[in-house]
């Protein structure tokens, strides 16, 4: 039987020999399927480890600007509305747990400094526990 190019129709040789078989596509998927098995524990882990790190540094910023509160006018801030409304800081950061701004535990200053009033302290309201086990409240 010859061949359809030497037949003189290139179309048709092109017609019967474009796309990919059923077969060859199952492997792909399955290629693609194994290597998204394989690197989504990873991911998993890097998103949380972000949250954790971004967790701390919110803390850190909020604690800063207590203590530079405390610093400047001798007192603690009665919430954290009022860190916000004497430009302390721009926004009531998120808790990247708990995707929430209104979810913090505010420690009353009595608790670091007897005698005190006020915001003295602030924890994450998220529950659970951090990859290394200790809980999001004691950060």
């Amino acid at each position: 039987m010859a061949s359809p190019i030497a037949n003189g129709d290139p179309m048709n040789a092109w017609r019967h020999r474009s796309g990919y078989t059923l077969v060859e596509v199952l492997i792909v998927l399955s290629i693609i399927s194994l290597m998204v098995a394989l690197a989504m524990p990873r991911y998993v882990e890097r998103l949380e480890d972000a949250r954790e790190a971004a967790l701390r540094e919110n803390l850190k910023v909020v604690r800063t600007a207590i203590d530079r509160f405390h610093a400047d006018l001798g007192r603690y801030p009665e919430a954290l509305a009022e860190l916000v409304d004497r430009r302390y800081l721009r926004d009531i950061p998120v808790d990247p747990v708990t995707d929430k701004s209104d979810t913090w535990l505010e420690v009353p200053a009595s608790e670091q400094e007897p005698g005190a009033s006020g915001l003295g302290d602030v924890r994450s309201g998220a529950e659970g526990v951090t990859r290394k086990g200790r809980a999001y409240a004691e950060l």
